[in-house]
């Protein structure tokens, strides 16, 4: 039996009773999509996938993404991107450093991630957490003043901003290739976003891509979304993800910003992504 379990008071739900290695049927699908829109992220435990079922489930909600770090993408399943630290033959097999910084997947493209499904191979007993803010909850709670003057404004978007004034300082993550600054131009997307399944407005900037606000000057712009940002990921927002091996966690892009933990560089994180195509922002 399908049983659906909050994993906080703020967003995620556990669902209970489904094993993906099968295709769910329509009425299952139905619940766990509903409850998907409900929760803003949802968690399977101890599922025993190949890659070509999570593929296969995750194209339920829509069309995939191939990732622009080609690099990094699984050899075979161009639809997965690999985020590990495991080192083999002296190439990484993945992007290390995955979600340093508070974000929304593709929040960089002109039509951004529907949603992430996250599945975890090998994950350390200790650390190596996601966490995720909802950005409707934060929505809710803002101020009224502050509600209506954001209301109507347009924030940039930008790929590798961060990355590359990481590399600059010695960081680990390299600046971006002229191929991928090429496909990345800004973005431009409202900095309320209304949820296009649910209608619920919800905050639509995040720190490891937004990088300013249309028509303000830089000062100004870089106070508001401080503001934002810490607002937004305040603890009653937020839910704190433990990984085990074998979670599958999804979660929408539309509605939630997430980031992930530290964990001891000796021990292995490995885990595939795959990424559902979203729309153009409204």
């Amino acid at each position: 039996m399908v049983t659906i379990h909050p994993l906080s008071p703020a967003l995620g739900a556990e669902i209970r009773g489904v094993d993906l290695s099968e295709a769910p049927d329509d009425a299952t699908f139905a619940r766990i999509r509903d409850a998907f829109h409900a929760h803003s992220v949802i968690l399977f435990r101890d599922q025993r996938l190949t890659e070509d079922q999570h593929i296969a489930f995750s194209r339920r909600f829509g069309p995939l993404e191939i990732h622009i770090a080609k690099q990094y993408l699984l050899p075979g399943h161009p639809e997965i991107v690999v985020l590990s630290n495991v080192v083999k033959d002296g190439k990484k097999l993945g992007i290390e450093d995955a979600g340093r910084y508070w974000h929304s997947d593709l929040s960089y493209m002109q039509k951004p991630s529907l949603g992430s499904l996250l599945y975890a191979l090998e994950v350390p007993a200790e650390g190596g957490d996601t966490l995720f803010a909802s950005m409707v909850a934060a929505y809710n709670a803002l101020p009224d003043a502050l509600k209506r003057r954001i209301a109507g404004l347009k924030a940039i978007h930008r790929y590798g901003d961060r990355w590359q004034k990481d590399a600059a300082q010695g960081r680990t993550r390299a600046t971006l290739s002229d191929s991928e600054r090429a496909a990345t131009p800004d973005a431009i997307h409202p900095v309320v976003r209304v949820h296009p399944a649910t209608g619920r407005p919800a905050l639509y900037v995040n720190e490891g891509f937004t990088v300013g606000i249309v028509g303000m000057d830089e000062r100004d712009s870089r106070a508001l979304l401080d503001e934002l940002l810490a607002f937004s990921t305040r603890p009653e927002f937020a839910y704190r993800h433990r990984w085990k091996k074998g979670d599958l966690l999804f979660w929408d892009n539309r509605a939630v910003v997430h980031a992930a933990t530290d964990y001891d560089p000796r021990t292995v994180r490995h885990l595939h992504r795959t990424t559902v195509a979203g729309a153009e922002t409204a």
